[in-house]
């Protein structure tokens, strides 16, 4: 089931406001760690948002995501003050571990080492 034109709309929203609000606090660097809001998806009521968050240069990626819930009241209270003419009712959400850039980094390492395997063999 694909997003509504309105789901979109509103996790742009929701994606633009908390980007902002993690500039405004810091909160795109923590523990030397760098997060980026990946993407944002809704559902359908539009009053629970996923917020997909790719975390660079960590140790322990779960610590930097309890550090974040630590601060949910926080930051859901500034993004209710960003949007609120925009939506109803200030969305729930959650953070989740966006895995991909890591993905990609496997499979460029696993791409290298079948590069030298094959320059092994021919060699």
């Amino acid at each position: 089931m694909s997003e509504s034109i309105r789901q979109k709309k509103v996790a742009e929203l929701v994606k633009e406001q908390v980007s902002s609000l993690f500039q405004k606090n810091g909160f795109y660097t923590l523990k030397g760690s760098l997060i980026t809001i990946t993407a944002v998806s809704m559902t359908p009521d539009l009053l629970e948002a996923k917020i997909y968050l790719s975390i660079f240069n960590a140790k322990n990626k779960q610590e930097i995501l309890d550090e974040l819930e630590s601060h949910h009241k926080e930051i859901r209270h500034q993004l209710g003050n960003k949007i609120a003419k925009q939506v109803r009712r200030v969305p729930e959400f959650a953070f989740f571990l966006d895995e991909t850039l890591d993905e990609v980094f496997k499979m460029e390492k696993l791409f290298d080492k079948i590069k030298e395997n094959e320059k092994k063999i021919v060699d």
